[in-house]
């Protein structure tokens, strides 16, 4: 995660998957609060990377097979990643492109390739925080776009197993209102004319990595042709369970400062 302040006055608001509080308010986490305005202007290393990653995915829509429809989802992604700053939260919008291949792979039960493309989602987030640290543009504009690109590949991974039918369905749209509500709440805020600003919450990291390990496990299992029953049925019970605590812990911070959301 990037951790230092991002400078700017006309912006956009990034409000998913962690605290929120206010100037003034009584903190509700440890960590330095991270400002919600950045600059909106066309970034260099964005384009570039755009044209990379769109390029990579026309080869991987005719490689697989895949609708050429898939190639719309890359251009959106590149048309808004040539908006975002630095090279490591290029690195992070990996994720958000491989939303695409894990959605493919899941729904048509190749669960070989789709844990390649987990194992390649969960390398980026290795890397994106090194990049950043490399290139010295660390930024809590960084911390606030992992989670977003977090809940897409997550996302389109569990409603692809879901429609496959590997993955129970309930349980799928538990993993996508993990991400979603949080995000609707803190657009909520915004439109109410509020100024968040963002912090990492404990419980919405765990909940992360508790979902892309056993969601990964059943993947990579499966693609053994190995039991994935006992994952399986930890998934249905440690999920609902994760992703409970993380709004429970967003309900006790809203609590303890009114006024104060705290999307996880």
């Amino acid at each position: 995660m990037r951790h230092q302040a991002v400078s700017g006055r006309a912006g956009v608001r990034a409000a998913v998957a962690l605290a929120v509080t206010f100037p003034g308010r009584p903190a509700v986490a440890e960590s330095e609060p991270v400002a919600t305005l950045v600059d909106v202007r066309l970034h260099r290393t964005g384009v570039i990377a755009g044209l990379i990653y769109v390029l990579l995915g026309v080869l991987w829509t005719w490689a697989a097979g895949a609708s050429p429809l898939l190639i719309g989802w890359f251009v959106a992604v590149a048309i808004a990643g040539a908006f975002v700053p630095g090279e490591a939260n290029q690195v992070s919008l990996a994720r958000a492109y491989l939303a695409a291949p894990a959605f493919v792979y899941a729904l048509a039960g190749q669960f070989a390739f789709l844990a390649v493309a987990v194992a390649l989602a969960g390398l980026t987030d290795l890397v994106d925080g090194t990049v950043a640290r490399r290139f010295a543009h660390p930024s809590n504009f960084g911390g606030g776009l992992d989670p977003v690109v977090d809940g897409l590949f997550v996302g389109a991974l569990a409603i692809g197993l879901a429609l496959g039918g590997a993955f129970p369905l309930w349980l799928a749209l538990v993993v996508v209102a993990r991400y979603l509500l949080p995000a609707l709440g803190g657009g909520l805020l915004i439109m109410l004319g509020r100024r968040p600003e963002l912090r990492h919450t404990l419980t919405g990291q765990v909940s992360t990595v508790l979902i892309l390990f056993l969601v990964g496990g059943i993947c990579l299992l499966r693609g053994l042709h190995q039991d994935s029953s006992g994952l399986a049925s930890a998934a249905v019970v440690v999920i609902p369970l994760a992703t409970l605590a993380t709004f429970v812990h967003l309900a006790w911070a809203s609590r303890r400062a009114v006024g104060v959301a705290e999307p996880g």
